[in-house]
């Protein structure tokens, strides 16, 4: 089977559903060039600072337009911060005392929180503090109001955590609206209950974010959406201001929280990453349809359908059978821009219970914006797709993957 000529074809019909994008991301666009020009944006504020970090003015505009952005009362957008599983972590720690109860509505979050939460055990767990966790799943891909209801009005939580994207499971991701009904919902039933959504991989995908429709504290990656492929290393939290000031002192220490830490030279890129950002986005989901269409037409499950609304930019491609994971893995790596003379093999990674096979032919390493593909090897053996900086070049990594597994 000619790949190239498929894609060709099948690329047509999705003309509708792409200009669909550019609105989107235009929109995203906007709002971003708005923020920018609200607070002076210049490039003194590029400098940098080493040390404690005092007075850093570009770290502080940063903040500002990131909460310009997602509307919210302030922001803590810094490099210190490990990945998006670290600033969840950092929220959660800030947030969360002993015997205060966390609750997840979104069932078993992502496999990185395992320890942090005390699923998984460590000693250095929340539940080691004797902070509480109970979990409440989904119902065919949608809340379980009964279930909340119950929880909410005969035990006291503190937290709700709400994880957007699917991690390594088979639902969908939370669509905003869906977001926003929960939202109200829980709020009725208890004002005071902080919400906490984890947005990582959602940003841009849509036009509003999660505080717009009521959340309390919303936390993501840089090496995502929002870093647009520019930005090394960094998290975001953007909320309440009460909240922000706690996840300051918890990521540095009391008495001095965001007053203090060092960009090193970064400012520069998280706001390069941030102009790009909705473009970026607007390309891995074209790709993201692109491959939806051609593998649900070979056969697939895939999901989202490219025709669906799409909550974030992964895409699952269940394989049912190891080696075409595989394949389809060493495909995408072989079509990326870096190592891509590098085979992926399945590995132990830290954090997860099952080996994982990835693909990650990256600038930035980890970087979930570029393409990449993973999974774990446990049945059904699905693929977890995202990323590529631009259209092209993702589809040619697609090429690659098709190759793999067709034309092998």
């Amino acid at each position: 089977m000619n790949i190239e000529n498929l894609i060709k074809t099948k690329e047509k019909d999705l003309k509708d559903i792409f200009e669909n994008l550019e609105e989107i991301s235009y929109i995203n666009s906007k709002k971003v060039l708005d923020a920018f020009h609200e607070y002076n944006l210049s490039e003194l504020h590029f400098t940098q600072t080493t040390g404690y970090g005092y007075g850093d003015i570009g770290r502080e505009i940063i903040e500002k337009i990131y909460s310009h952005i997602f509307k919210s009362e302030d922001a803590l957008v810094r490099n210190q911060f490990v990945s998006g599983s670290h600033a969840l972590s950092v929220a959660l720690f800030a947030i969360l005392r002993p015997n205060d109860t966390l609750l997840s509505i979104t069932g078993l979050p992502y496999d990185t929180l395992h320890e942090v939460i005390g699923i998984n055990e460590n000693k250095s767990s929340l539940k080691s503090y004797n902070i509480n966790y109970e979990q409440i799943d989904l119902i065919n891909n949608d809340f379980d109001y009964n279930k909340i209801k119950e929880t909410l009005t005969t035990k006291k939580i503190k937290l709700i955590e709400i994880q957007r994207s699917r991690g390594y499971s088979e639902r969908k991701a939370i669509s905003i609206d869906s977001l926003e009904k929960v939202i109200k919902f829980i709020k009725e039933i208890d004002k005071n209950v902080i919400i906490m959504v984890d947005n990582c991989y959602c940003e841009f995908v849509g036009t509003k974010e999660p505080i717009e429709v009521g959340a309390d504290i919303c936390v993501g990656s840089l090496i995502k959406n929002l870093g647009g492929g520019i930005a090394p290393n960094g998290a975001y939290i953007v909320g309440k201001k009460e909240l922000i000031e706690l996840c300051g002192e918890r990521l540095t220490l009391p008495g001095e929280g965001k007053e203090v830490g060092p960009t090193l030279g970064i400012n520069k890129l998280i706001l390069e990453g941030l102009y790009l950002a909705p473009n970026v986005v607007k390309e891995s989901l074209k790709l993201n349809i692109l491959t939806s269409y051609i593998l649900e037409y070979l056969g697939y499950e895939v999901e989202p359908k490219y025709n669906s609304t799409h909550s974030d930019i992964v895409l699952t491609i269940k394989f049912k059978k190891e080696d075409l994971l595989i394949k389809f893995t060493e495909g995408i790596q072989k079509g990326s821009a870096i190592d891509a003379h590098i085979t992926p093999i399945p590995a132990p990674m830290p954090g997860y219970k099952d080996k994982i096979i990835m693909a990650s032919g990256s600038f930035t390493q980890g970087s979930s914006i570029e393409l990449s593909c993973d999974g774990p090897l446990r049945p059904p053996y699905i693929a977890y797709m995202q990323g590529s900086l631009t259209y092209n070049y993702g589809k040619l990594g697609l090429i690659e993957a098709l190759n793999k597994i067709i034309n092998n």
